[in-house]
């Protein structure tokens, strides 16, 4: 069975998501007998390499440009796939699904994945936020199938566009071994279960600016508060956010994947996510997988999870984040015993085969 994927900026090692989604997901499809070609952003690709896992890499160009990206490398992409002949064209999150009546066209059999309403994300304006929305209805009334990753998105295509046919099929994660060693975390200024970390892109719909003014005001600084992650196009947000939390001795340690994110997860005290927004966040199944404690936003991504009700805190309500944060902040070390939730639900190996049923259901 041969697969084209598109909407994704690629793999390996690129933040985000839907990245992480498809560098987890496309290498055991291809262990299960997929030819899988990922059709990439080029101006993201670091690593060059045709090949990843058994995975076919095409490195195609788009402008980066917050604007023109999705739509531009979309339609190249498309271009570029009909020349394959795939048995399925996998579409992935509701920008790029806008073109799909363009690939319906070409004669292409088409899933998309729903990743999320983008459109709730704040860094978007008017005419992108219209765009989107038309992306989810085009992509909602022609693909043949869809996979939604959360039951809040299932909900909303069936009663937004009376699609009863959804395929619901989570996001994953993978089960760490932890690292003893400190090195990293040393050159960070960082201690053993002394921090607490937040991990993402710096845009405004993760919240950073609440959990920085948060631990402004708390002025606790034994437990020190660590942002993973940075912007994907720097912004007026994201300069600011980078500068308040600097002057407040929030440590910023960049993008990091692999050894120095496993390292970081296994030595922190607890993970916070302030998001106003979330499809189902990979970042909080991976926090769960090392057993952190954990504060969570109350919208219904991180809800439908089922965590205990300690660690949720009402969304935009800076009080009840503070009080909160300055609670677990005092806390001793501790686990939180979530990894046998993340075996049993959350699991790549078992999403794979299931997303191997949805092909082979449209075939």
């Amino acid at each position: 069975m041969k697969i084209a994927v598109i909407g994704t900026r690629g793999i390996p090692g690129i933040q985000g998501g839907v990245e992480t989604h498809c560098q987890e997901l496309y290498p055991r499809l291809v262990k299960l007998g997929c030819e899988v070609t990922i059709i990439t952003r080029s101006p993201y690709v670091q690593n060059r390499n045709s090949k990843f896992q058994g995975v076919t890499l095409k490195h195609i160009f788009s402008p980066k440009r917050k604007s023109l990206e999705a739509i531009v490398h979309t339609l190249l992409a498309i271009l570029h796939a009909r020349t394959l002949s795939p048995d399925i064209l996998h579409v992935h999150a509701i920008g790029p699904a806008i073109l799909i009546p363009v690939a319906k066209l070409l004669g292409m059999t088409v899933i998309m994945t729903h990743h999320g309403p983008d459109y709730d994300r704040q860094k978007w304006g008017h005419m992108a936020k219209f765009i989107l929305r038309l992306g989810e209805r085009w992509g909602t009334r022609f693909a043949d199938r869809i996979i939604v990753i959360s039951n809040t998105i299932k909900n909303l295509i069936e009663t937004k566009y009376h699609r009863m046919d959804c395929v619901l099929i989570p996001n994953g994660v993978n089960i760490p071994d932890k690292l003893a060693s400190t090195a990293y975390i040393t050159s960070l200024g960082l201690q053993n279960n002394d921090y607490i970390i937040a991990v993402g892109r710096f845009v405004p719909e993760k919240g950073f600016h609440d959990l920085v003014e948060a631990y402004r005001q708390i002025g606790n600084t034994q437990c020190k508060l660590v942002l993973v992650g940075d912007a994907d196009h720097e912004t007026v947000y994201s300069r600011d956010l980078k500068r308040v939390a600097t002057e407040n001795g929030i440590v910023l340690t960049g993008f990091i994947r692999g050894r120095h994110l496993t390292e970081i997860f296994s030595h922190a005290r607890a993970f916070v996510m302030p998001s106003y927004h979330e499809g189902l966040p990979i970042a909080l199944l991976e926090a769960m997988s090392y057993d952190l404690r954990l504060l969570v936003s109350d919208i219904p991504a991180n809800l439908e999870i089922g965590l205990p009700e300690s660690c949720y805190f009402h969304i935009g309500d800076d009080t009840d984040l503070r009080t909160k944060l300055t609670a677990m902040m005092s806390q001793p070390p501790g686990v939180s015993n979530f990894r046998n939730v993340i075996e049993d639900k959350y699991n790549w190996d078992k999403i794979a085969a299931q997303t191997l049923s949805a092909y082979r259901g449209i075939l």
